[in-house]
């Protein structure tokens, strides 16, 4: 390690200072995942106040380094500022564990590869080794934090109350899954109080890792999207609520499950957060989805040099150099998503290129045989752009909008237009007869220069030798000889037979048809959206200098002012709108294709749009109903068949096949994952591991678990008729005990008393002796005398000398659901060797005897059973494993 220069310390001027649990945890587990650890175990004490200590098996801190390593400014991460440039650490300050030891005492324990033996370092509040000693731990580091905030009163009284230690318990879970999503290979174990709070395993790939964390519940409604883009780079990956599902399951009314990462670092963005539940939040028409969170996992990749992570202590925020363009980007990916919002706060340019303009495609796998059938659709409008290739004769004709490089933010028309100027032009620059026409053109285009209004009546590009405005695609019909043709296709114009079409009869923003037609309709608009039109004009006047942000807020505040009237004028203009918007799409998808209308050149008035091929698509596309084949006969013959001689022939196979194999034989596992098909003798049953697993570490718990107890303030006299009786106390005083103290006491070390939480203790006196319990367990609710006399009972008159059989009914209970507890941390899907050691367990622990769970409920299930004999089993066995 090298200590920073002074310049880098001042630039990093910004005091490392622990205020929580919470950040102790995080500024440990970072460091461990800089070490390059894949298994991290956090336990807490007391909420974390008496003792944090976070285990990885990571690289290790060599010993040469260990002097400094809790010294402030000592850090492995970088060795100037320069190299924040291209930081990959989470951490790079070289100040957590100093800060650490100024508000507590740590102890850090450590060993590399090349150690021999493990090393522990006691470090006082300056972070200097006062001690050192060898330990038995494997390679990784140990860093225990114990005491915390011990000079610091009024931070430690912060945490006085019960609920803000359970509100700090469930910030470090929070952090800790938030590290578990985007590293899918780190297992994490989260221990409070010795008790298993939370963990997660390791898994193969982001889909497993969100499942273990977040639950199976969730994740069959989320969507998984990639999105990625050039200049400036940057790659969104990340899991969304899938439109249209209801938004209970895909939403919270906290933030907890909202996770914003960059560069893998989580990170709190204000801006991202509110573009996601604008979005998510416009699909919903009730207003209870707009006060909710999405469940998102958002993964934004951007270049480190962009980044400025030195920002806060925690490291929480961060500063982006090209912030626009990243939400851009977030914005495209949640607009191909969920479609595009009128009320979302964007400039003008960018809202008319969402009005006119579908939304681009989601590059996820579902649409990867989308893009490359829009790939053909391409071609094809290529191609007939080529016939009117002699207006297109001008490369400098540009249209001015922003180029976005995205793999999802390209549209069907803008590759149109981009693609057929570029192929019109090099089509011209290739043929030599069209070369003097290419640079009249060019001349007279450099003179007049394309106005948006003639962009907007479709004027702009003009054919030279016709002088006409180029004409959108004309969908040609194949020719029809037979009169049989022609007349079903005048019944098929009948407006009896009209066939009905979804696309242009359901109200939408823009549909397919209208981009195939090149005819773009504005959808109706709401009222609060004609009176922002009408509104936005006014505001910039008064606030020239204001924000979009500000003048959407002040919009608002007047739309809420505003008067019933008012409101019920704006609300009629918008009927009025969307019952024209109707009446359009309607008289469009009945209007008929007039094929002799003539085309003139009207430079004064707008072009006439073009009429709708919709019978004739319909014509193209419809289905052919297929005619009903007449059945082929087939030929047949009787075979004689009886039913008691394929018993007699099945009686006479299974007499001949060798003795049904003992013991019990996998087969194979059922599609539900969680029930085996197993093979015992001649009969075919259905095993659940789960129930033996709960069973066996039920009976293991029974036999060697020790129950943590703890001091009592004030200890419990033992006497005669507490516990029931003088033969109760001469039953106790005949357990084990340890040897005397100096002040004469002597402790019972009986293990039928300490595996149960007591720790009771006797003291001789001259004339009598006092018994009193000092210790108990507190995790077993209400524990007291009667579950001492319990205890007693089962050893003065039934002889028990194990543990199992002087367990209280109430320790009986906590131990089973402890044994139900960890059985449901095992994976849904158990590898075929895990199933056939439970099974080998099973039995050599449980025998023949018993084959019954905690619940009474049976391990196997007969699933077939009656047979004729072995050689069937034997078949359906096989059957079963194919």
């Amino acid at each position: 390690m090298k200590q920073l220069p002074p310049d880098t310390v001042r630039l990093l001027s910004s005091s490392q200072v622990i205020t929580s649990v919470v950040n102790v945890v995080k500024e440990l587990v970072e460091n461990s995942l800089d070490a390059g650890a894949l298994n991290i175990d956090v336990k807490l004490e007391n909420f974390g106040l008496d003792r944090i200590e976070v285990r990885d098996n990571g690289h290790g801190i060599k010993a040469v380094d260990a002097p400094v390593v809790a010294i402030r400014h000592f850090t492995s991460k970088i060795c100037s500022h320069e190299d924040l440039e291209h930081l990959e650490t989470y951490g790079f300050r070289g100040e957590a564990l100093g800060s650490i030891c100024a508000v507590a005492e740590v102890a850090v324990t450590t060993k590399t590869e090349a150690d021999d033996v493990s090393i522990q370092y006691s470090l006082d509040s300056t972070g200097t080794i006062v001690s050192q000693k060898p330990s038995h731990l494997d390679q990784g580091t140990t860093v225990s934090v114990t005491k915390l905030f011990r000079n610091l009163p009024v931070r430690r009284q912060f945490y006085s109350s019960t609920k803000k230690c359970k509100e700090e318990l469930k910030k470090v879970q929070e952090l800790l899954m938030a590290y578990a999503l985007i590293k899918p290979e780190l297992r994490l174990l989260l221990v409070h109080n010795k008790v298993v709070i939370w963990q997660k395993a390791k898994a193969a790939d982001d889909r497993s890792a969100l499942v273990a964390t977040l639950g199976s519940g969730i994740v069959p409604n989320l969507l998984p999207c990639h999105q990625r883009q050039e200049q400036p780079k940057i790659i969104i990956d990340g899991f969304f609520p899938k439109p249209g599902v209801d938004c209970s399951s895909t939403s919270s009314s906290t933030p907890e499950k909202t996770f914003i990462f960059i560069n893998n670092r989580p990170v709190h963005h204000k801006e991202v957060m509110k573009l996601l539940r604008q979005h998510y939040s416009a699909q919903y028409p009730e207003d209870s989805a707009r006060h909710r969170y999405p469940i998102i996992v958002i993964k934004i990749t951007v270049s480190p040099s962009a980044v400025d992570v030195n920002l806060t202590p925690d490291k929480t925020q961060v500063l982006l150099h090209n912030k626009e363009a990243v939400l851009t980007a977030v914005e495209a990916l949640l607009v191909s998503l969920y479609g595009f919002r009128p009320g979302s706060d964007l400039p003008p340019e960018q809202q008319l290129n969402h009005e006119t303009l579908p939304p681009p495609p989601l590059q996820t796998d579902a649409s990867q045989l989308k893009n490359k059938r829009s790939d053909v659709r391409d071609d094809n409008v290529l191609t007939e752009a080529e016939t009117h290739a002699d207006s297109a004769q001008s490369s400098d004709v540009s249209l001015e909008r922003q180029a976005s490089n995205t793999s999802s933010s390209s549209s069907t028309a803008d590759d149109w237009i981009d693609d057929g100027i570029a192929t019109k032009t090099s089509s011209v620059s290739k043929s030599p007869e069209r070369r003097g026409h290419a640079d009249v053109s060019a001349a007279e285009t450099r003179k007049h220069q394309i106005s948006a209004e003639d962009w907007s009546r479709g004027t702009a590009l003009v054919d030279s030798v016709s002088g006409e405005p180029l004409q959108p695609i004309v969908i040609l019909q194949p020719s029809t000889p037979s009169p049989s043709n022609s007349d079903e296709a005048k019944i098929q114009r009948s407006p009896g037979k009209k066939m009905l079409n979804a696309i242009t009869e359901k109200p939408a923003a823009l549909t397919a048809y209208d981009m195939i037609r090149n005819r773009t309709t504005r959808s109706p608009l709401s009222p609060v959206a004609l009176f922002e039109k009408d509104t936005r004009a006014e505001v910039l006047r008064e606030k020239p200098a204001a924000s979009l942000q500000d003048i959407s807020i002040a919009v608002q505040e007047k739309w809420n002012i505003l008067g019933e009237g008012d409101r019920k004028k704006y609300e009629e203009k918008a009927r009025k709108s969307l019952q024209h918007y109707n009446q359009k799409t309607t008289a469009e998808g009945l209007r008929e294709p007039d094929e002799k209308a003539p085309r003139t050149k009207l430079q004064g008035q707008k072009r006439k749009p073009p009429l709708s091929n919709q019978q004739l698509m319909d014509q193209l596309f419809a289905r052919p109903q297929k005619k009903p084949k007449a059945p082929v006969s087939r030929p047949s013959w009787p075979v004689p068949c009886s039913v008691p001689a394929l018993r007699l022939q099945l009686q006479r196979l299974s007499s001949q096949s060798s003795g049904a194999p003992r013991g019990l034989h996998l087969v194979n596992q059922l599609a539900s994952q969680s029930t085996w098909v197993i093979l015992c003798g001649q009969r075919l049953m259905l095993l659940n591991p789960f129930r033996v697993e709960e069973t066996l570490l039920f009976k293991r718990l029974l036999e060697n678990n020790i129950l943590p107890s703890v001091s009592l303030q004030n200890p419990v006299q033992l006497t005669d008729g507490s516990l029931g009786g003088a033969e109760y106390v001469q039953t106790l005083c005949n357990m084990e005990k340890q040897n005397p103290d100096l002040t004469g006491g002597v402790l019972f070390s009986d293990p039928r008393l300490v595996a149960n939480g007591f720790k009771i203790k006797l003291t001789a006196g001259t004339n009598e002796r006092h018994l009193e319990v000092t210790e108990m367990a507190d995790c077993v609710p209400f524990l007291g005398v009667e579950d001492l006399r319990e205890i007693l009972t089962a050893v003065h008159h039934r002889k028990a000398s194990t543990v199992r059989e002087c367990r209280p009914l109430k320790v009986t209970n906590y131990l089973q659901a402890e044994a139900v507890r960890l059985a449901r941390q095992l994976p849904i899907t158990l590898p075929r060797e895990d199933v056939e050691q439970i099974i080998r367990r099973m039995e050599q622990q449980l025998g023949e005897s018993s084959h019954i769970c905690i619940h009474g409920r049976p391990f196997f299930q007969h699933l077939h059973p009656r047979c004729a004999g072995d050689h069937n089993v034997q078949n359906m066995a096989t059957t079963v494993a194919l």
